[in-house]
């Protein structure tokens, strides 16, 4: 399917919460005062036919007796009465859903799978989107939607987050808030009976608040769907992915926590680079990727300059930059003019611009004010080789205070 109706998913006008509560500690009640607090501005529907209100506001005894179809419903009601309200929710016109309850089969249980089909079968008349089951809900801080049982509300930014583990969503966002880092999409995918990797990659590549995409994969439904839309947005935007169960230890663990076969690494790890992402091994590695990706500019064409104290670094960086199919940029006249004022007579005359390994912060600066001038590059790359001459700091100090003074008219790399 897609996209299809994904928006009503992710930029919901109305809301209803099937298994809503005011019971200390319920699910029902944690996901109700989390879509409160982070300020949804479209209307709540709680149902459940034990209450009037629920938390001020009106509450209703079922599907039916709701004055409008909501745009989302989040279902937290045991496996059974799942496939039902799924075709409650079809036949009132509702477009998407968010199943958090579990029990549909992730422990190889054969009551569990046939519930799964049976959900999967009355959403299909209506082309209504399913989000889990067995997650734990789904964060767009742009639209102040936190329909979750997450412990706390993540910051609006524009990194996109997808897991089909909602532990690793929590680690992910404690660790981000901490750092103020915020995310345009948190989603936690749980089984993936019907929107999958996919489709979130789909969606997200052409989500303009999204940047750069962050997934943690422990199994591919439809491999052919997932390198399709991976390809595609890989083009778009970077795609940092953590594929879990490397060895077969771990895929059995992840078999029994997802209900999905884990599959070949070898065979995901040879997927991933045909796609054009990158794939890190380690929950550390992906929050140094996190740290990175936050602070990603988007560049405007291939042509860097690389700015240096150091020939070596300067080579070593001008190899990379061809691998990954760049372009070293051609210092126009006018610049090497400037640099010849600036820069001792040993300076390399070219790009890489090697200013000697003594260069005092002050010479940093003076070039990179050139650089900055120059029309042919899209990027400059600044590298630093410390040594007992020169102080790295100082130099470090002299880029931060150029760079103040300039439009972002190019992406500085540092």
């Amino acid at each position: 399917m897609t996209t299809r109706n994904l928006r009503y998913m992710f930029e919901p006008k109305s809301l209803a919460l099937i298994g809503a509560s005011d019971k200390a500690g319920a699910v029902g009640a944690v996901v109700m005062r989390n879509i409160i607090n982070a300020g949804f501005a479209g209307e709540i529907f709680p149902v459940n036919p034990k209450y009037q209100t629920i938390e001020g506001i009106r509450a209703y005894p079922d599907i039916e007796s709701l004055p409008v179809a909501p745009d989302l419903a989040v279902i937290i009601t045991p496996p059974a009465t799942v496939p039902g309200l799924i075709a409650q929710l079809g036949e009132k016109g509702t477009k998407a859903a968010v199943v958090i309850t579990a029990g549909f089969g992730e422990g190889g249980s054969e009551d569990g799978h046939r519930l799964r089909q049976q959900m999967l079968d009355a959403a299909r008349p209506y082309l209504l989107r399913i989000l889990g089951p067995n997650c734990l809900g789904l964060m767009i801080p742009g639209v102040f939607l936190n329909a979750s049982f997450a412990h706390i509300q993540a910051l609006p930014g524009r990194l996109a987050f997808a897991t089909q583990s909602g532990a690793i969503i929590t680690s992910v966002l404690d660790w981000a808030t901490y750092r103020r880092i915020g995310f345009s999409h948190f989603v936690s995918l749980g089984d993936m009976s019907d929107i999958d990797f996919g489709d979130m990659l789909d969606y997200l590549a052409n989500d303009s608040q999204t940047k750069a995409i962050l997934l943690y994969i422990e199994a591919i439904t439809n491999a052919r769907k997932f390198m399709s839309a991976a390809r595609a947005a890989s083009r778009m935007k970077p795609v940092i992915v953590v594929k879990a169960g490397r060895h077969a230890e771990g895929a059995k663990a992840a078999a029994s926590h997802t209900g999905a076969m884990a599959g070949s690494d070898a065979v995901y790890d040879a997927a991933f680079v045909r796609a054009g992402m990158l794939r890190v091994s380690t929950m550390s590695a992906l929050f140094n990727a996190v740290e990175t990706l936050s602070l990603y500019q988007s560049v405007a064409g291939d042509r860097l300059t690389i700015l240096t104290n150091g020939g070596g670094v300067g080579v070593i960086a001008t190899d990379t930059l061809i691998d990954k199919k760049g372009r070293l940029a051609d210092l126009s006249p006018k610049t090497i003019e400037r640099l010849n004022e600036v820069l001792p007579k040993t300076w390399s005359h070219g790009n890489p611009v090697d200013i000697i390994g003594d260069a005092p912060g002050s010479r940093y600066a003076d070039a990179l004010d050139a650089l900055f001038e120059d029309d042919n590059a899209d990027a400059i790359l600044v590298l630093n080789c410390p040594n007992a001459v020169a102080s790295s700091t100082e130099a470090a100090q002299s880029v931060i205070e150029t760079v103040k003074k300039k439009p972002r008219s190019k992406l500085l790399i540092t």
